[in-house]
């Protein structure tokens, strides 16, 4: 049972994310009238999961409500929504989000008492235990014997950010590559819409918070997409760990430039060019890696690194 509601609701965060980039796309204004049954046809949903949606969306302060009016945009397409996280909070997520952030910050050490974190918490180990249950689902925390549990280690040091570019060089373009990959087209339209929005931004308004979320959605979506559930599960565990490390984003040229690549991704999948993905996937990588120099090339097998002159072309032109 509350695995159905878990799924609603994340349905519902879902369908919030897709009305957001509806209304980028239509470029709305502050002030315009969202009414529920033009939305829900566009959405291809019915009224029901748009009120769910709609009430996501009012706590966000994107949508205001208004007595026998309906909902109208709080916040327009130039006011910053591309840049927004819309999102639905539990007191597990709170929990499990204060200890992501703790963890993140060093503020804990990697091994922990259940009995510690309640202490820290001022709540129940009941609750630290829920919450420890979805960081392990992640891939973020492992219990030992006993009760204590361990905590992955954090991507926050030179030698391990290089050891995550040669960890994903090697499996993401394979995830592509997995019998039976697909694309979810209703989540990849909404993806293209968010980051098209996000390059035409002026420098100014270009920030790490907006960059990192568009960057992390597009790779878990790939994650998601490979049919073999082991890479799909080290992926997005990875993935988990990556988003807890990020703190500072590339220069406004090369985050124009990923998003860039994304969508040369996105294309190539959309018309089952999976190869070609795959291969742009490892460029995408490499120049993403570039500032990093002992990240390039390590890990990855050698038919998919190419001739070493196409290497010295990318770190040419790599920001």
């Amino acid at each position: 049972m509350v695995g159905r509601r878990r799924a609603a609701r994340n349905n519902h965060v879902a369908l919030a994310q897709q009305i957001v980039a509806l209304v980028i796309d239509r470029a709305m204004k502050a002030g315009d009238h969202m009414p529920e049954q033009s939305i829900a046809e566009a959405c291809g949903v019915s009224r029901t999961p748009i009120r769910a949606a709609f009430k996501i969306l009012e706590k966000n302060n994107i949508l205001i409500r208004k007595e026998e009016e309906g909902y109208f945009l709080a916040r327009g397409a130039q006011d910053g929504l591309v840049d927004t996280n819309v999102a639905v909070e539990t007191l597990e997520q709170e929990l499990f989000t204060r200890i992501l952030a703790d963890r993140a910050a060093r503020r804990i050490a990697d091994v922990q008492s259940v009995s510690a974190l309640a202490r820290r918490y001022t709540t129940t180990r009941v609750e630290v235990l829920n919450a420890l249950k979805i960081l392990s689902r992640d891939g973020v925390v492992s219990q030992l014997p006993g009760s204590a549990w361990a905590f992955q280690p954090l991507l926050d040091t030179p030698r391990a950010i290089a050891e995550s570019f040669a960890f994903r060089l090697t499996l993401e373009p394979q995830a592509i590559l997995t019998p039976g990959f697909t694309l979810d087209p209703t989540r990849a339209s909404t993806l293209r819409t968010q980051m098209r929005a996000f390059q035409d931004l002026p420098d100014a308004r270009l920030t790490a918070a907006g960059f990192q979320r568009l960057d992390n959605d597009f790779h878990i979506m790939i994650a998601e997409g490979s049919a073999n559930r082991f890479v799909q599960g080290t992926l997005l565990a990875h993935h988990r760990l990556r988003r807890m490390a990020q703190k500072e984003a590339p220069p406004p040229f090369r985050q124009r430039q990923a998003m860039e690549e994304h969508l040369d991704i996105l294309d190539s999948l959309e018309r089952n060019q999976l190869e070609l993905a795959a291969d742009q996937m490892v460029l995408h990588l490499r120049r993403s890696g570039i500032r990093r120099p002992e990240t390039a090339g390590r890990g990855m097998s050698p038919l998919l690194r190419g001739p070493q002159q196409a290497g010295a072309r990318i770190k040419g032109i790599a920001s």
